[in-house]
């Protein structure tokens, strides 16, 4: 058990925290990091508020009614007002808020004794959900699988968190007790993952997606949209070669987003990752083998401990 600013919030043995992910970050996997004494999330994208509602309550029938766990308000998800009530009916303990401005969504989420995690993309943003009352921010860099900003993770540390008294959480490109030593160095109270929770064993991305990741190098990370303001981190393959040639070619934002729709679930659900988008980070040459969560963070967790102990001998 470590004690951190985020681990107090939440109630919670580690300070890690499960990125939300379209279509695959259900109720099983969030209640596999709950007993593994973290933070698991439960995705609003790519599922309907009834499959929302329903993962949360199999997330209570696995997990035990009282453990701790949040659900993903996407606030750029056509049904985000419905999902926001269901955590308030449901009594979810936390709600992370991102892809907009979460400041209104603070105060009412509060009244209903819900905690916010806002994800940010800069330092302005993070002193004004500070200043608004949020209980912990996410600053989350371009390392990051899946919908992401412009902005390094290292750079992000560098200029949030001198400035950011609540607990913040560092996301992107971590995937090891070495990325969370650094981060906890850094000055952050913990650390959200998504990448490596995709070869969980309860994680239900399709085989061929896990396969890919398995596979991949370093060198297979892309990001689409990039020069739209729209980027979206994952593995090169057929779809984004065709996609990339479309966007330096000056295709419209309107164009790629007709070209990019759906690709999520063809890779994710229908296991083409081909024609699919496969979203993972930057950091894939130690991801080779699927195991359960409990594992994963019996792992990373022994590892962040002998890192920090030995940073002292590094100087």
């Amino acid at each position: 058990m470590w004690k951190t600013k985020f681990t107090q919030l939440l109630n919670i043995d580690y300070p890690i925290i499960q990125g939300a992910m379209a279509y695959i970050s259900d109720g099983k996997l969030a209640a596999a990091m709950s007993h593994a004494g973290c933070a698991g999330v439960i995705a609003s994208g790519g599922f309907s508020p009834d499959e929302v509602r329903n993962e949360i309550r199999r997330f209570k029938d696995i997990a035990g009614p009282n453990k701790v766990f949040g659900v993903n308000l996407m606030l750029q998800n056509r049904n985000k007002d419905d999902i926001a009530q269901i955590a308030c009916d449901e009594k979810v303990p936390f709600v992370t808020i991102g892809a907009g401005n979460p400041v209104p969504w603070l105060e009412p989420l509060h009244a209903h004794g819900i905690k916010c995690v806002t994800v940010v993309p800069n330092a302005k943003l993070a002193r004004r959900v500070q200043d608004a009352g949020a209980d912990a921010l996410v600053i989350e860099g371009m390392e990051a699988g899946g919908h992401d900003g412009k902005i390094t993770l290292m750079a992000l540390m560098e200029n949030v968190l001198p400035d950011i008294e609540i607990p913040v959480v560092a996301a992107g490109g971590i995937v090891d007790g070495r990325g969370i030593a650094a981060a906890l160095v850094m000055g952050a109270s913990g650390v959200q993952m998504g990448t490596r929770f995709l070869l969980a064993e309860e994680c239900r991305l399709h085989p061929n997606a896990k396969q890919a990741i398995i596979q991949a190098a370093d060198t297979d990370s892309t990001v689409t949209g990039f020069s739209k303001n729209n980027s979206v981190r994952g593995l090169k393959n057929t779809f984004t070669e065709k996609y990339l040639q479309a966007e330096y070619q000056g295709a419209s934002r309107e164009d790629l987003e007709t070209l990019s729709r759906g690709t999520n679930k063809i890779a994710a659900v229908d296991g083409d990752v081909e024609n699919g988008f496969v979203l993972a980070g930057m950091s894939l040459t130690h991801l080779r083998q699927i195991e359960p969560v409990s594992d994963i963070i019996a792992q990373i967790t022994k590892e962040t401990e002998e890192v920090l102990q030995k940073a002292t001998s590094k100087i």
